[in-house]
């Protein structure tokens, strides 16, 4: 048997757990005993409007069940939004231990048609609403405390490998395991881990809801979500990807490549096969890795 997890008296915020994937990992985090804040704009898929009513259903939902919810109607994508997200839970509980950073929309339109006011909204909620004007201030408190926290960061096979049409949504999420990457190092001596997770799932964003236990609905990837929420968590500065019941780590990779302190533009087209080769790499954690990986390899 393996003990269940549980949050008994810490506190965590879900952003966009107004419905689908956020909902599903707000819910499930309330029955294992968090204390929630269940932030929640309620707009549109396309970011835009609110409605006060999402977010305060899922808080009822939480207290109907026994639990403890404040709502935040503040929007992720500005500066003031993020720092009130973050203090609703120091001002209730005192205290902050973990961030799913879910809130997301989609304007989808191709790189060629591409608007860019659209896209610059579409940035601002994904990557500088998700990954600094709530996760910076969220980080800063972990830090303070001394005990120190988890985030989980949102990306997506979309930005991981690309998806017509979703060039900004894309590019927002890929910027986000970039961001990711070097809160794993700045955070680590403090006990703050980050993770990126890209999840698969029914939902109204992807304009296919369903209800959270279909074989496609958010809740076959909460159980993810708050793994990658809890003290017990192994890993650190990882992705992750889930969706119908199946979990998986997304590397990134370097190949042994060619050797050639003469090369030059001809003789790599001509090597190409060697520089490419996929059957023997290395899977970096740093960029000081690299350096590391290059000694080894150039002698």
């Amino acid at each position: 048997m393996v003990d269940k997890l549980r949050f008994d008296d810490e506190v965590v915020i879900v952003t966009g757990a107004g419905s689908g994937l956020g909902r599903a990992y707000a819910l499930e985090l309330a029955a294992r005993g968090a204390k929630l804040v269940v932030n929640d704009l309620g707009g549109s898929t396309d970011g835009k409007g609110s409605d006060a009513s999402a977010a305060s259903r899922v808080v009822a939902e939480i207290e109907a069940g026994g639990g403890e919810a404040v709502a935040s109607f503040d929007s992720v994508a500005t500066p003031a939004g993020g720092k009130a997200i973050v203090d609703a839970a120091i001002d209730k509980w005192g205290r902050l231990d973990a961030l799913i950073s879910n809130a997301g929309i989609l304007r989808d339109r191709s790189y060629a048609k591409l608007d860019l006011d659209e896209a610059r909204s579409v940035v601002d909620v994904h990557f500088w609403g998700g990954g600094f004007y709530v996760a910076q201030p969220a980080f800063a408190a972990m830090k303070e405390s001394g005990r120190g926290g988890r985030i989980l960061l949102t990306t997506s096979a979309s930005g991981l490998l690309g998806n017509f049409g979703q060039a900004s949504y894309g590019a927002a999420k890929m910027g986000l395991v970039g961001l990711m990457r070097t809160l794993r190092i700045e955070g680590e001596k403090a006990g703050i881990k980050v993770n990126a997770l890209a999840p698969i799932a029914g939902t109204r964003l992807t304009g296919a809801p369903v209800d959270d236990d279909a074989p496609k609905g958010p809740g076959k990837v909460a159980p993810i979500a708050v793994a990658l929420a809890h003290a017990q968590c192994p890993t650190n500065g990882e992705i992750y990807m889930a969706g119908a019941g199946w979990y998986s780590r997304v590397m990134i990779g370097v190949t042994e490549g060619w050797v050639s302190p003469d090369a030059t533009a001809e003789t790599i087209l001509a090597n190409w096969d060697k520089v490419s080769d996929a059957s023997t790499y290395s899977e970096p954690r740093s960029a000081g890795d690299i350096s590391t990986i290059m000694r080894s390899i150039t002698g």
